[in-house]
C-alpha cells in the first residue's frame, strides 16, 4: 500500500490487497488512434473540472498566515494541482526570511530530473 492514507496500491500493483502485479505500458502520443486521443483529452478535461478530494494548496505565505494561526488554503482541481506541483518544484527555493536561492531548478537541472518526472507521471496516472 502507499499514499498519504495508505489507500492506494504501490505503483505496479492492483487488486483489493494490492498483490496483483500490473505492467504499466504507455503508448507514444503520436501513435494513438483518434478514439484514444479523444479519450486522453476527455480525461484531461475531466481533471480540469474535478476538485481534488485529497489536496488543497496554500494561497499565502507562512508569514501571511500569521505563523499558521490564519490558514490560507484553497481547493484546486486535479489538473491545476499537477500544474502547481510542477511549478513548485521548479521555482526559486525560499530559504527563510527574504533569502532566495535561484541557482538551481531541482526538477529540471539536477540528477533528479528523470526519477522526479517518472514519479510525477505515475501520480498523474493514479489520479
Amino acid at each position: 500500500f502507499m499514499g498519504f492514507n495508505c489507500g492506494n496500491c504501490k505503483f505496479g500493483f492492483r487488486g483489493p490487497n494490492c498483490t496483483e502485479r500490473q505492467l504499466l505500458v504507455r503508448k507514444n502520443i503520436f501513435d494513438l488512434s483518434v478514439s484514444e486521443k479523444d479519450k486522453f483529452l476527455a480525461y484531461l478535461t475531466l481533471a480540469k473540472h474535478t476538485t481534488s478530494p485529497d489536496y488543497v494548496i496554500p494561497v499565502g505565505t507562512y508569514g501571511q498566515m500569521n505563523n499558521g494561526t490564519t490558514p490560507m488554503f484553497s481547493d484546486i482541481n486535479i489538473y491545476d494541482l499537477f500544474v502547481w506541483m510542477h511549478y513548485y518544484v521548479s521555482r526559486d527555493t525560499l530559504l527563510g526570511g527574504s533569502e532566495v536561492w535561484r541557482d538551481i531548478d531541482f526538477a529540471h537541472e539536477a540528477p533528479g530530473f528523470l526519477p522526479w518526472h517518472r514519479l510525477f507521471l505515475l501520480l498523474w496516472e493514479q489520479e
